[in-house]
């Protein structure tokens, strides 16, 4: 009798199957993570549009610095909830909360949402949803920071694609910086914060901090 091949297939049997099922509580969650990254996007409609503005009027493209917190949601999204879809649906529900409370943006700040989340959908699928590290967090913050770039080149009376290669390739540069800052990194301690608080313990991300105390 092979004694170590049966304890290894029962260790193996014992394992938890991964399950990329959306349970009520991922729903919720993503809800209420949605309605609150989109009260933090309408203050910041305010503090981050006079940055966006400063640093535009410093150097044309600039202003692409200040956008991150805009794209946090995609990144939080993805690190609690850990399926398909959370990102774009957390940020999405976001845009959606910022444009019903009033902002100057209207309903392109819906198409903002979805793209942007997308973005950052894009690069937990390129992990197959199963690496959570900072480096994927800030990854995703990227993917966000290109979505938006790509979106406003193409859309508004006025798309990027009007205005000079200069400004566009600043300004990509300057969102791929604060994606990866405002929105990956920012984002990561912000779910390791709530992780601690012990909201997120029927999730992975609150399990991995009841480990690491």
């Amino acid at each position: 009798m092979n004694t170590s091949s049966s304890v290894s297939e029962t260790a193996t049997d014992a394992r938890p199957t991964r399950t990329y099922r959306w349970r009520v509580v991922d729903i919720v969650v993503a809800a209420v993570l949605g309605v609150a990254i989109g009260l933090v996007f309408w203050g910041w409609n305010t503090v981050g549009y006079a940055w966006f503005i400063a640093m535009d009027g410093l150097t044309p493209g600039l202003g692409g610095i200040a956008v991150g917190i805009w794209l946090i949601g995609g990144v939080i999204g993805g690190l609690v909830i850990r399926k398909p879809g959370a990102a774009l649906l957390v940020e999405v529900i976001a845009a959606i909360v910022s444009m019903l409370i009033g902002n100057v943006w209207g309903v392109s700040t819906l198409l903002s949402g979805l793209v942007q989340g997308l973005g950052a959908e894009l690069i937990f699928l390129l992990f197959l949803y199963r690496r959570f590290t900072l480096p994927v967090a800030m990854l995703a913050g990227v993917g966000a920071a290109v979505g938006a770039w790509v979106f406003e080149l193409f859309y508004g009376s006025s798309p990027n694609i009007l205005k000079t290669l200069e400004f566009n390739t600043i300004y990509l540069v300057s969102l791929v910086a604060s994606g990866a800052l405002l929105a990956g990194l920012v984002g990561w301690l912000a779910v390791k914060a709530l992780a601690a608080t012990g909201a997120l313990n029927r999730f992975a991300a609150g399990r991995e901090a009841r480990r690491e105390v």
